[in-house]
C-alpha cells in the first residue's frame, strides 16, 4: 500500500495497523496533504474556536527522578509552593480574561495532600461555578483520584511518556514503570474524568517503532485529550547533551492524531512556541484547537523549568495572534464532546 492510499485511509476514519502507522512515519511525502486534511477535520468539528486554558504552576518540588525534566529531585532547581490565595489569585486574574478553564499543574509533590488538593479544587469551584477545573500533579492512587473528583476535578492531564516499556525505562528511574503510569491512566477514565495522555516528540531514545507504539496505545485508549510537543533538553538533566525535537515531525503527528481522533482536545504547546516564533500557529494550522497561557505568578514563572528557555507570552498577545490567522477564542469551558 502507499504512502498516499494509508493517508486516505486515516483521512476516512479508518483504523491503521502497525505497518500502515510506519508507512506514514518513515517519509514526509504526505506531509502537507495531512496538515490540510488536519485543519479542514478541526474546522468541520469545531469551527474557527480555540480554547483556553489558563496554566498554574503550584509546585516545583517533585519527589521523582525523570532523565528529562528540570524539576526532577536531584536537579539544582528554584524549588516553590504555591498557596491556596495565591492559586486563587491567579485563576481569578485569568477568569477576568476570560478563562473558563484552570489547569493546576506540578510535580509529584507529598506536600499537596489529597485533603488540600480538594480544598483547591472544591475553592475554585464555589468562586468559579461554570469554570472547569484541570489537574495535572502525576500518578496518585485510585482513591486519591475519586476524591479529588468527588471534589469537582473535571479534567486530568497524564503523559503516558511513551507506550514502548523499554523506551520508559530509558526516560525514567527504576522505581517508575509504563505498568504504573498506564493503571493510572484507566482509573482517571472509569472514575468519569475527561482525561489526556500524550508524549514528547524526538524525546531521547525514541525511534519511529515507538512512536508506532504510542499512536497504536492512543488509537485503542481515546484519550479526550492529547497532549505532545517537541522534546527541549534542560540544561540540568542528564539529557543536557540531547538534540531538541524537531518542529516539522511535531506538527506532522499533530495532524496524524486530529485525523484519528477527530473530538479531541489537542493543545498547540508552549513547547512549539518554544521551539519557533510561529510554533503556536503552525501548530493549529496543523489540527490543534487549545492554546495554555501561564497564570502563574510572574515571581514563580522562571522557577518551574522543566525545560530551558521555556517562552511566556500574555493572553491578549495569545488573542492576538490566534486572530491573525483567522481564528476566534471564545470564552467558554471546551469540554470534549
Amino acid at each position: 500500500m502507499t504512502t498516499r492510499a494509508v493517508a486516505e485511509r486515516l483521512v476516512q476514519g479508518d483504523a491503521l495497523a502497525k505497518a500502515e502507522i510506519l508507512c506514514l512515519l518513515q517519509t514526509d511525502t504526505e506531509n502537507a496533504f495531512l496538515r490540510i486534511e488536519a485543519r479542514k477535520r478541526a474546522d468541520s468539528v469545531f469551527g474557527k474556536t480555540i480554547y483556553l486554558r489558563g496554566l498554574v504552576e503550584i509546585s516545583s518540588y517533585c519527589k521523582n527522578n525523570c532523565l528529562y525534566c528540570g524539576l526532577r529531585r536531584s536537579a539544582e532547581a528554584a524549588r516553590y509552593r504555591l498557596s491556596d490565595e495565591d492559586i486563587f489569585a491567579a485563576c481569578a486574574a485569568g477568569y477576568e480574561d476570560g478563562i473558563r478553564t484552570f489547569v493546576l499543574q506540578g510535580g509529584e509533590d507529598g506536600y499537596f495532600t489529597d485533603e488540600r488538593v480538594c480544598r483547591i479544587v472544591s475553592g475554585l469551584k464555589q468562586r468559579f461555578p461554570e469554570a472547569a477545573v484541570t489537574l495535572s500533579l502525576g500518578e496518585r492512587s485510585r482513591e486519591s483520584y475519586a476524591r479529588l473528583r468527588e471534589a469537582g476535578a473535571d479534567r486530568y492531564l497524564l503523559r503516558h511518556e511513551t507506550a514502548s516499556p523499554d523506551h520508559y525505562e530509558k526516560l525514567h528511574p527504576p522505581e517508575m514503570t509504563l505498568s504504573s503510569r498506564m493503571e493510572c491512566l484507566r482509573n482517571l477514565k472509569e472514575l468519569g474524568y475527561q482525561v489526556g495522555a500524550g508524549f514528547m516528540v524526538g524525546s531521547p531514545y525514541q525511534t519511529v517503532e515507538t512512536i508506532a507504539e504510542d499512536l497504536l496505545f492512543l488509537q485503542e485508549f481515546r484519550p479526550h485529550m492529547i497532549g505532545i510537543g517537541p522534546f527541549i533538553p534542560q540544561s540540568k538533566t542528564p539529557f543536557a547533551g540531547f538534540s531538541a525535537g524537531r518542529l516539522e515531525d511535531t506538527l506532522k503527528l499533530l495532524s496524524i492524531l486530529r485525523l484519528m481522533h477527530p473530538r479531541a482536545l489537542l493543545p498547540a504547546t508552549t513547547a512549539l512556541a518554544t521551539l519557533s516564533p510561529d510554533g503556536r500557529e503552525e501548530g493549529i494550522r496543523a489540527g490543534a484547537n487549545v492554546v495554555m497561557p501561564n497564570l502563574s505568578p510572574p515571581c514563580v514563572r522562571g522557577k518551574y523549568a522543566i525545560y530551558d528557555n521555556k517562552a511566556f507570552e500574555t493572553i491578549d498577545t495569545v488573542r492576538k495572534r490566534i486572530q491573525d490567522i483567522g481564528y476566534e477564542i471564545k470564552n467558554v469551558r471546551g469540554d470534549y464532546q
